[in-house]
């Protein structure tokens, strides 16, 4: 008798390696016939539109955000990292319970709550109510990268998953290059506001597709997983990120200077010492730590850190940078914002398929190089420097990314047993903006410095930018601890 596609996927999901040390899983066959997997692909694609259109939007809004409120360099980071912190910290909570209580369900119930979040924020009358809008968008959306990651690595065979996750991962670049175009015009005759409208009427589109497209029992549930889920794990590990990121940007918090307030130090020492020894002592830990015995999740979690941090730190830099220096409408600064992820949505499925063809290694390698470069390139420009080098430069920003982008998700996940791919991939996710939030705070602390010290303004950013590339370095060395692998049989 066929199996079912349901039947097929909970067997390969009770599949489990036995070994003491990590070896490179085997080519796995596809679990569905080639076009029912290609549809869920594309039913997938809609809700991982809903992330990158509002962060995309919310940047070309950041000017705006700035005068109305009238806020400083390190608060106006804190609109972005309302969102993020709770996104990154979630990212896992939601890989980690789709390996028993279901993706399909998940993603639905974070499309409701980032919809809920984005009418939060769009009337919000003052800045504590837009923050605690944005901080529900994060905690809504977090789950669609890690879940629609971890679908497509289980119905994709090995030979077609790089091109599936190429495929895929280019809506979030091609979204991201239109919703600046948009969000300009809107904003320039609406106010800051019309940056958020979007992105609630696409989580209903978001949540109309999935539930028509995407089938249910696609994933193993466990009745009792709610009842035996390692909260205790994810109140430490979230309390270790929080009080990280409060101390790298603690004076909107705690009114100390940034980087000077022990208290949170001590108390991400505490949280993160406490949640290590937990995680070990658990049988059935949130974090499963042996997953960094597979080299190359740990390492492609590295880079991608890395490549988030500079991404984080230059995709806040850049719209302040445009409009104080050149002095741009909220309509040029959407379209100008355009040119990155034009470039991404250019290189991400080209790499996808060289990952494919001759590992992982070299496209993150060559990716973050230019990453780097063009940042480096952006702290040399002088105050009368024309705008074209700016935007050759986005460009450069925006190609080196979408090299490295499938290649890096690959990586992460071609050692990775099928029972715990949900798993790894939050994990990889939540890493990956760990280094979003820190390069973004970190550039609105030093932004903020450079300015109070007394820095003609150019000289400010090209400081802030200089200090973002040099981070960039340690991606470009952890990038060659990479293990190129070519799917069995090539």
């Amino acid at each position: 008798m066929e199996s079912t596609p349901t039947s097929i996927l909970r067997r390969i999901g009770h599949q489990r390696k036995n070994a003491s040390e990590p070896e490179p899983v085997p080519a796995r066959e596809s679990a569905l016939p080639s076009q029912q997997a290609w549809l869920i692909l594309y039913a997938l694609m809609i809700p991982s539109t809903i992330m990158p259109l509002s962060s995309s939007m919310s940047r070309v809004a950041l000017p705006v955000l700035r005068d109305t409120f009238a806020m400083s360099a390190d608060v106006v980071a804190w609109t972005s990292s309302a969102f993020t912190l709770p996104y990154m910290i979630l990212m896992p909570v939601y890989g980690r319970l789709s390996d028993g209580v279901g993706r399909r369900r998940l993603i639905l119930a974070g499309i409701a709550i980032f919809s809920v979040g984005s009418a939060m924020t769009f009337f919000a009358t003052n800045l504590t109510w837009f923050m605690i809008g944005r901080a529900a968008q994060g905690f809504g959306i977090a789950g669609i990268m890690p879940l629609g990651m971890a679908f497509i690595a289980t119905i994709f065979r090995e030979g077609e998953r790089g091109k599936a996750l190429g495929t895929w991962g280019s809506i979030g670049p091609l979204t991201a290059a239109i919703g600046p175009f948009i969000g300009g015009f809107l904003i320039a005759a609406w106010g800051w506001r019309a940056a958020f409208g979007p992105a609630l009427l696409l989580g209903i589109v978001g949540l109309f597709a999935v539930n028509q497209w995407v089938p249910a029992g696609l994933s193993n549930v466990r009745p009792r997983f709610w009842r035996t889920f390692d909260w205790p794990g994810v109140l430490l590990l979230a309390g270790a990120l929080t009080m990280g990121l409060f101390y790298l940007s603690s004076r909107p918090i705690t009114g100390v200077e940034p980087l000077q307030d022990w208290r949170l130090l001590a108390a991400l020492f505490i949280c993160f010492g406490a949640f290590l020894v937990w995680e070990r002592r658990r049988p059935d830990p949130f974090v499963s730590l042996g997953l960094f015995r597979y080299r190359n999740f740990s390492f492609a979690s590295l880079c991608a850190a890395m490549r988030m941090f500079v991404m984080g730190g230059s995709s806040f830099l850049v719209p302040l940078y445009l409009v104080d220096i050149h002095n741009i409408s909220p309509t040029v600064l959407g379209l100008i914002l355009t040119i990155n992820p034009a470039g991404m949505t250019v290189m991400v499925r080209f790499g996808g398929l060289a990952a494919d063809r001759w590992g992982s290694r070299w496209p993150v390698f060559a990716g973050l190089s230019g990453q780097a470069l063009s940042v480096f390139l952006f702290s040399l420009l002088p105050a009368s420097a024309p705008i074209s080098l700016a935007l050759a430069l986005l460009a450069l920003h925006g190609l080196s990314v979408g090299t490295m982008l499938a290649a890096l998700h690959q990586a992460a996940m071609s050692e990775t047993d099928e029972d715990q791919m949900g798993t790894a991939a939050g994990v990889y996710s939540m890493i990956r903006f760990v280094g979003v939030a820190i390069g973004t705070a970190l550039a609105g602390v030093l932004l903020r410095g450079a300015l109070l010290s007394g820095l003609p303004v150019i000289e400010a950013y090209q400081q802030v930018f200089l200090a973002t590339a040099v981070a960039g370095l340690f991606g470009i060395a952890t990038s060659l601890g990479l293990r190129s692998r070519k799917p069995a049989g090539n």
